[in-house]
């Protein structure tokens, strides 16, 4: 039997991802009081049950202790339950965002203030957070890209490394992104723009992928960025990162970059069982594109 317990920050997503767990073929309970957690998964565990799959919702609420509910997981976990965690994370400007667009009022904000309520929960969810099998951080995620990273750990059973990598082709013209946690200039490359026939299309088109990467020193420096980036995920992940953002930038952003950064997706997408995300920030007319 599978025995997942997801919780995580309040708005962070957990009724969403019980929904898709439901869907998924999952038992889904949401909010049983802590005291009967062992209980139920006593009662739940029983031989011969038809239920095989169970996803249990817990988030903390002012009246139970949340210190509870992690020793009943560490002692359920000794009695030798497989339990699994899935920790839904977002960032703190999220959260606020999410619950004023609700006007729902944070479990933990004793005066009102959804501020002081998402630091507080912070503080208390750190030592679950730490210790989760699976972390996941749905500050910029649309709902089809949490259903993938689900289906990928609950469904297809892949390989999972709680670590989010999003690849931004951006121009420079327009300025660098601002949540980039590592930036990389590819406008020595040999510019498409001021070719005709090239001028108007992007890095999406083949003709101006074939022409980008026709030039030695575009392959040598995607191979060596993908070499050091393999490298550095594992060590983020190490260091307890969560969301990574790779930007790779040229004049506009139209073309260079946006060549390199699909090509980049195209070798990543196999390692590791990261998760993985595609964004061309500049072009045109797409208002960015997501993969």
């Amino acid at each position: 039997m599978r025995f997942v317990i997801v919780t995580g920050m309040s708005g962070g997503g957990k009724s969403t991802v019980l929904k898709m767990l439901e869907d998924a073929g999952f038992y889904c309970v949401d909010n049983l009081p802590v005291s009967l957690i062992g209980k139920f998964m006593e009662l739940i565990a029983t031989p011969g049950s038809e239920v095989t799959k169970v996803a249990l919702g817990l988030d903390v609420r002012a009246d139970q202790s949340f210190e509870q509910a992690t020793r009943i997981i560490t002692q359920l976990k000794q009695e030798g339950y497989e339990l699994e965690v899935l920790f839904l994370d977002a960032s703190e400007e999220a959260l606020i965002k999410r619950y004023k667009q609700t006007r729902r009022v944070h479990p933990l904000a004793v005066e009102g203030r959804v501020e002081d309520g998402v630091r507080r929960e912070k503080k208390v969810l750190e030592k679950i957070r730490k210790n989760a099998d699976y972390v996941i951080d749905t500050s910029n995620l649309l709902t089809r890209e949490l259903k993938s990273e689900l289906d990928r750990i609950f469904v297809d059973n892949k390989e999972y490394n709680s670590l989010m990598i999003t690849l931004l082709s951006f121009g420079y013209k327009n300025g660098i992104p601002a949540d980039a946690d590592l930036v990389f200039d590819v406008r020595f490359l040999p510019n498409p723009f001021y070719l005709d026939n090239l001028k108007h299309k992007t890095g999406n088109d083949r003709e101006v992928q074939e022409y980008v990467m026709q030039f030695p020193e575009a392959r040598e420096f995607l191979d060596r960025l993908t070499d050091m980036i393999l490298f550095l995920m594992p060590h983020y992940v190490n260091e307890g990162k969560y969301g990574l953002v790779i930007a790779i930038g040229c004049t506009g952003g139209q073309h260079r970059s946006v060549t390199l950064a699909n090509e980049l997706y195209g070798r990543m997408k196999d390692h590791g069982g990261y998760g993985l995300k595609l964004f061309h920030r500049d072009v045109r007319g797409q208002g960015g594109a997501d993969r």
